[in-house]
């Protein structure tokens, strides 16, 4: 369903858009609304952070909206829940992102059978590099689930095919080193390194962390097959509501569909 996602905005000319958010936030019965929203505004996947006490791969943004949610009374149940409302009337893909520890707390083969219940699509674990723990990346892999890979810019070229190996749906490609933000500009050497994860991977390639405009989402999608936007949307939801993190998603995709000058 996430790689039919891609085929389908590629199919089109155009790049997929992937908004993140963190469940539970900016309030406890939130979650399903900005789901909502979200798809409503042009989202063509969801990734859906399960808040975590220790996450270490976001910057103080995201780390917030993981702190309050958790504060909120969020739960990995609660979360598996309101997916499956979501799912009950909506078909955009939803990728749950979220850190190892939860997991294994939880079960692993129950969270992903309660995962693939609730209607979930995919699964991001930030803290789980390929090759890690070949045991607990086979269960993932042989689900229903996709397994999303993530590339960075320390990556090397030799590394990228055995990176994306047991990945499906997508290939994550982390922009920059460091934790999730958003940045004023993109790195200029942005373009050459998709080109070269592109060459070394058959699966669609979105890039996050940084992006923050609708002009750096319009020079992205001419490089990537997706776009990843975290810390800016979640800003704005905690700081304005979810009308207006909608209507932020919405300029985003603008930014994708105009034509370069």
């Amino acid at each position: 369903m996430i790689s039919e996602a891609f085929r389908a905005r590629r199919a089109e000319g155009q790049a997929a858009l992937v908004p993140y958010v963190t469940a539970g936030y900016p309030g406890r019965d939130a979650t399903v609304p900005v789901l909502e929203a979200l798809a409503a505004a042009g989202a063509d996947v969801i990734e859906l952070g399960i808040p975590f006490s220790d996450p270490l791969a976001d910057g103080p943004t995201i780390q917030k909206s993981s702190f309050d949610s958790l504060s909120n009374g969020t739960t990995v149940a609660s979360v598996l829940r309101d997916v499956a409302v979501f799912r009950a009337a909506h078909a955009t893909p939803v990728v749950l992102f979220t850190y190892l520890n939860p997991l294994l707390r939880y079960g692993l083969s129950a969270f992903i059978e309660d995962a693939v219940q609730a209607g979930a699509n995919g699964l991001l674990v930030t803290d789980l590099p390929t090759g890690a723990d070949l045991a607990l990346e086979s269960q993932v892999v042989g689900s229903p689930l996709d397994l999303i890979r993530l590339i960075a810019p320390t990556t090397e070229q030799a590394r990228l095919t055995q990176v994306a190996q047991g990945g499906s749906g997508f290939i994550y490609y982390i922009s920059r080193t460091g934790v999730t933000g958003a940045q004023s500009e993109l790195r200029s050497s942005l373009a050459e390194e998709v080109r070269a994860v592109k060459t070394a991977v058959s699966l669609p390639v979105a890039v996050g962390f940084g992006v923050s405009t609708p002009a750096q989402a319009g020079t992205v999608a001419r490089l990537a097959d997706g776009v990843v936007v975290g810390s800016a949307l979640v800003r704005i939801l905690g700081d304005a509501g979810i009308s207006a993190a909608a209507d932020f998603l919405a300029s985003l995709r603008a930014g994708m569909d105009q034509a370069p000058e």
